[in-house]
């Protein structure tokens, strides 16, 4: 069955590759001329059995975010290692229109089609955060991370412990079949439409 989770990673990811090119293109334009700093976010996230590597967002956020994000930490509506705010003044204003329909992730295609990820999964986390997960997060990360998962379709919004979102995951790694992976997407189609998974 993991095989065939692969194949559908490989074929979906390259068709959406190839017709969301005109997007894509355009995405990098209107990035380009309404701020300052690169193109492209490098996510530097942990991967399967806590292997590291670097995936590819749309950056919606100011250059110097990083380094503001410490002075934000007391605004954080998250429990746990992982950082979240609803308005977050170093997001840009054309980043906050990508981030409501999820356009900041089509990037993440690339880590689906190269293995890095798959098209369901459990949310990779930043390294950063890794060093500051407790064992029993970890077995979150025992199978690929993907761009959408339950707790994404499932109240992501709603969802400020994280504790209870990695509780999700594991829901997901522990009665995975390939209609649960079919079940997800669909229900990702219209959460992205409605803009509502973010």
């Amino acid at each position: 069955m993991l095989n065939i989770k692969r194949v559908l990673d490989v074929i979906i990811s390259t068709v959406l590759l190839i017709i969301l090119l005109p997007i894509f293109i355009f995405i990098i334009l209107l990035v380009k001329v309404t701020s300052e700093g690169t193109i492209f976010f490098k996510w530097h996230v942990m991967g399967k059995n806590g292997k590291p590597f670097t995936g590819y967002k749309f950056r919606t956020m100011i250059t110097n975010a990083d380094h503001l994000k410490s002075d934000l930490q007391n605004s954080n509506e998250m429990t746990g290692p992982v950082f979240k705010m609803t308005n977050d003044p170093r997001i840009t204003r054309v980043g906050k229109f990508l981030r409501k329909y999820s356009l900041d992730e089509l990037p993440q295609l690339w880590s689906v089609f190269k293995g890095d990820m798959s098209l369901v999964g459990p949310h990779p986390p930043l390294q950063s955060e890794w060093s500051h997960f407790e064992d029993w997060h970890k077995r979150k990360l025992s199978v690929t991370p993907g761009l959408t998962c339950l707790w994404q379709v499932n109240g992501r919004n709603k969802i400020n412990k994280f504790d209870d979102w990695v509780k999700m995951d594991l829901e997901y790694i522990d009665n995975w079949n390939i209609w649960l992976d079919i079940k997800i997407l669909l229900k990702t189609i219209p959460t992205i439409i409605n803009g509502s998974g973010r």
